[in-house]
């Protein structure tokens, strides 16, 4: 076998994957360790986006892309991926929704699957790195706006509205005052006998 088929073989993932995995604390050990992030990958396929800890959601993160990339190799008439799939997902009716819904969604995806995002950290209280882990193309409004000074966002529109009210107020204030003191030069200024 050539090393072209090979590379056929393997899945390739598009993220980084450090060599050792994380050490994430938990009272059962390492089962409790997988236990974990059996409950993020479910959660992440059944919600399509979900908060958490930086270091747990990067850690589910490859299992995830594996999971999805694997499917997306050999499909839902391949035992291996299937018993992996019946693994990782805690609810049996998501493996249908990972064959049916995102192999489809991800077949000509030539980026990640999934998107992480680090959450803004709290002005006060424990500073535990926050993070949003989310698949691509999912029917949510997005987190990261491309366009940050687009004037069509409804938070624009409205300020813009508020703007033109309070510059309309002050030229009628404006106005009322010169009138006042147009009328007030007026009445103070001697007139000229003919």
């Amino acid at each position: 076998m050539n090393q072209a088929d090979v590379t056929k073989l393997v899945s390739k993932l598009r993220i980084t994957v450090p060599p050792a995995h994380r050490k994430l604390r938990n009272v059962e050990g390492p089962e409790g360790r997988l236990n974990k992030l059996r409950k993020t990958v479910t959660g992440l396929i059944k919600y399509e986006r979900i908060e958490l800890n930086y270091k747990r959601g990067d850690e589910a993160r490859q299992y995830a892309e594996r999971l999805i990339s694997e499917a997306i190799v050999h499909g839902d008439c391949h035992k291996p991926t299937m018993e992996m799939a019946d693994y990782w997902l805690l609810e049996k009716e998501l493996v249908h929704k990972l064959f049916k819904v995102l192999v489809p969604r991800y077949e000509n995806c030539n980026t990640t699957f999934t998107r992480m995002y680090k959450a803004p950290r709290p002005a006060y209280g424990r500073h535990i790195e926050k993070s949003v882990l989310e698949l691509r193309g999912n029917p949510f409004p997005a987190l990261w706006n491309k366009q940050a000074n687009n004037r069509l966002l409804i938070q624009n529109i409205l300020l813009d509205a508020a703007k033109y009210d309070y510059r309309q107020a002050k030229y009628a204030e404006m106005a009322e005052k010169i009138g006042k003191n147009e009328a007030k030069n007026e009445d103070t200024k001697p007139q000229k006998d003919a």
